[in-house]
C-alpha cells in the first residue's frame, strides 16, 4: 500500500458514495488507474464493503450504553457461548474482547432505559457464565471519526 492507496482509503471512508471520477480528481489519477487501485484494495480485502451512515437519533435510537462484562471463567464453552449469543442481539453494535478488569466491551444503541432494561434481564442475562454488568450512558457523542489516521509506518 502505498501513498495514494492511502488517499483512495481515506477519500473512500469520508465519502463512499464519491464517482470514480470525483475520486480520481481527488486523489490526482486518472479514472482508470483509480479504479484498478479500489478493485485492488477491495481484493485484498482492505475495502471490505461500503454503506451509509444513518442518524442514530433520527434513527430512533437516541440512548447508547457502554457495557463492561466480566465472565465466571474463561473456558471455551463460556467464551463461545458468550460470543454467540452476542452476535444475535442487533442492539448491540460492537463488542471489544478487552484485557484489564472486563472481558468484554459492548456498545449497544437503543430507544429508551426501558427497552435497554428488557434487554439486559431478557437477553443478556439469560447468558450463561456472565460474572458482572456495568452500564455507563453516554450524554452525548463529542467525536466521532469515520477515517483512520495515517499509520506511522505508512508512505508519506
Amino acid at each position: 500500500m502505498d501513498a495514494v492507496d492511502l488517499r483512495i482509503i481515506r477519500e473512500l471512508q469520508a465519502d463512499g458514495r464519491l464517482s470514480n471520477q470525483d475520486l480520481a480528481d481527488r486523489v490526482r489519477l486518472s479514472p482508470s488507474p483509480c479504479l484498478r487501485r479500489v478493485r485492488k484494495l477491495e481484493e485484498a480485502g482492505l475495502i471490505r464493503g461500503y454503506t451509509a451512515m444513518v442518524d442514530q437519533v433520527a434513527f430512533g435510537l437516541p440512548i447508547t450504553v457502554f457495557v463492561r462484562v466480566r465472565l465466571e471463567r474463561h473456558t471455551a464453552e463460556i467464551v463461545n457461548a458468550f460470543e454467540e449469543h452476542v452476535g444475535l442481539i442487533e442492539h448491540i453494535q460492537d463488542c471489544y474482547l478487552m484485557a484489564g478488569t472486563s472481558d468484554y466491551l459492548l456498545r449497544i444503541v437503543i430507544e429508551s432505559l426501558e427497552a435497554y432494561e428488557h434487554l439486559v434481564r431478557d437477553r443478556i442475562h439469560a447468558i450463561p457464565g456472565i460474572a458482572s454488568i456495568e452500564s455507563s450512558f453516554a450524554f452525548g457523542s463529542v467525536k466521532q471519526s469515520k477515517t483512520f489516521p495515517r499509520p506511522a509506518s505508512a508512505p508519506h
